[in-house]
């Protein structure tokens, strides 16, 4: 491995809230720090941070006093389950809600301060299509669309779709299918989605597998633990390990695609043909 190998970093995002983001999120990193990645998930519903409530941790320090300048990045981050690292976001603080462009830059900017010991940055973003969800998806290199069977929920899967790749130009995007009753059901709402997108957008749309709906997830969340770790026989958990096998998988970025992102020196400095 060269010191300077890049970092995968992954987006979770679906648009509409309640569809599972934070429980995916946090489930993919756990499988995948199984796989023997150093995985760190970040917190990006920066005002009403969930991460750190799902897995029961309490926080000292988050990224709202990185913001303020009071510390820095490194001094934020958990120890969670598993091994995996998590950047904390603030909860119930306005402010954090409504960050200058220039405050999200310095946020994503800030991340190549840790990224010596990282192989893996999953970024859990906040509902909606609002300007943080904009900014940290545009600086991922890998965008996971959850949906689930609701009709709202393509429709803002689509939205948020439509908003990246016509205003951004993002074309590639990864669907997962969650709290699915069977697999066939996964399947057919990628097809609803992909027949929207296809008729008006030029967008390339993947597949990545399905979740399937299980009472244990719920069990596990009163728990304050993640399915993975409390019921990893679960069905649930088996999703989100052949999902780790599938994203593990993914060819890494080997140039910068000339806006910020996150760990962009890591893509600049690796010279053509290092081994990676």
């Amino acid at each position: 491995m060269s010191s300077m190998h890049p970092v995968q970093v992954i987006a979770v995002t679906g648009g509409k809230g309640g569809v599972g983001k934070t429980n995916v999120s946090v489930n993919l990193c756990m499988a995948l720090a199984d796989l023997g990645r150093r995985v760190m998930l970040m917190d990006a519903d920066l005002g009403l941070a969930n991460v750190d409530v799902l897995l029961g941790l309490k926080p000292q320090k988050t990224l709202a006093d990185v913001i303020a300048g009071e510390c820095e990045l490194r001094d934020v981050l958990l120890q969670g389950p598993g091994g995996i690292r998590i950047v904390p976001a603030a909860s119930g603080t306005q402010a954090m809600v409504s960050l200058s462009p220039m405050e999200h830059a310095g946020l994503i900017q800030a991340f190549s301060d840790i990224s010596d010991n990282v192989d893996v940055l999953v970024v859990d973003t906040a509902a909606g299509i609002g300007d943080s969800v904009i900014s940290f998806v545009r600086a991922a290199q890998e965008v996971l669309l959850v949906v689930c069977d609701e009709p709202t929920s393509i429709t803002d899967a689509y939205a948020l779709i439509k908003l990246l790749n016509r205003d951004y130009g993002i074309m590639r995007f990864r669907v997962l299918a969650n709290m699915v009753h069977s697999p066939q059901e996964g399947r057919n709402l990628f097809a609803k989605l992909t027949k929207v997108t296809d008729r008006f957008l030029d967008v390339a749309l993947q597949y990545v597998g399905a979740v399937p709906y299980d009472e244990v997830v719920r069990k596990a969340v009163q728990k304050q633990k993640a399915v993975y770790e409390a019921f990893p026989r679960s069905k649930a958990a088996l999703a989100f390990k052949a999902l780790a096998q599938k994203v593990d998988a993914w060819p890494l970025p080997a140039n910068p695609r000339g806006h910020l992102e996150f760990f962009v020196e890591r893509l600049v400095h690796a010279p053509a043909g290092t081994p990676l």
